[in-house]
């Protein structure tokens, strides 16, 4: 049995791990990395449910970071894109929050699948051009905060990160080139990531070791993500997408099981 000197080390050493996972997989992706962060610290970190989510929103301010600058310096960021998206889901989080206590966090669950299933059958169809970016008109701006408001909602409601909702969003709806997509949605998701983490840090919901840990383990392989993207042939980078989206929807379905499922069936005895 390890002895509790030993405990410390090796938790480090999975921070460690688990954001060079999470980093490879923001920068691929174009997503957070949340989706990968809290259930990884959940199992090999030794942190509370609570305690993940405040600490992996933290770890995803200098991995965003850093992928806005990879995307960047390729010419994939639609600044402008990205901050009618950041106007939105700052507003849509807060209503996600309040909406939280009064709807069936089950049913949006349910609804999410859906929309994740039926999104990711159209990304097998679709084949992105790569160069294209985000022609902005009146109803592309409204569009735009639109979708979001609807991912900072979710965001509330089921912690679901906005890279999930946006990177499809902008090659299905507004016609973006995958790598626009990707390097827009990590811009927005810099100053809504800032925005939680000062709220959790407000509520001490954050482990600032264990996030330091992960967002600078994360920084060293977010470029490495971007720039296979960049490698990848948008219909191979697609299809990845929604295989990835795929896992998501699995793994938002695995969390509606377990939370109908009582804790002494679940042999969840620890709080």
């Amino acid at each position: 049995m390890p002895t509790e000197t030993a405990r410390p080390a090796r938790r480090y050493v999975a921070f460690v791990l688990i954001g060079l996972v999470a980093g490879f997989m923001s920068g691929l992706f174009g997503v957070g990395g949340g989706i990968v962060i809290v259930p990884l610290l959940l199992a090999f970190g030794g942190l509370p449910r609570k305690l993940a989510s405040g600490t992996s929103l933290a770890a995803i301010v200098p991995t965003s970071a850093v992928g806005v600058i990879a995307y960047a310096t390729r010419g994939s960021v639609d600044v402008l894109a990205a901050a009618l998206l950041a106007a939105g889901a700052v507003v849509g989080a807060q209503l996600g929050a309040l909406l939280l206590a009064r709807l069936s966090v089950a049913a949006v669950r349910i609804v999410f699948m859906v929309f994740a299933l039926v999104v990711a059958v159209q990304l097998f169809l679709v084949v992105p051009e790569r160069g294209d970016g985000i022609e902005l008109d009146g109803w592309t701006i409204a569009g735009l905060v639109i979708v979001g408001l609807l991912t900072g909602v979710l965001s509330g409601l089921i912690g679901i990160g906005g890279g999930v909702v946006v990177v499809p969003a902008l090659i299905l709806l507004f016609e973006s080139s995958d790598l626009v997509a990707k390097g827009t949605s990590m811009l927005m998701m810099v100053p809504t990531a800032i925005s939680g983490t000062i709220g959790n840090l407000v509520r001490r919901n954050v482990d600032l070791v264990a996030a330091g840990i992960v967002g600078g383990a994360a920084c060293l392989t977010t470029a490495l993500g971007a720039w296979v993207a960049t490698i990848l042939d948008p219909r191979a980078a697609t299809i990845l997408f929604a295989v990835f989206l795929v896992a998501v929807l699995v793994k938002t379905a695995i969390e509606a099981w377990q939370a109908r499922t009582p804790r002494e069936q679940r042999g969840d005895a620890t709080a």
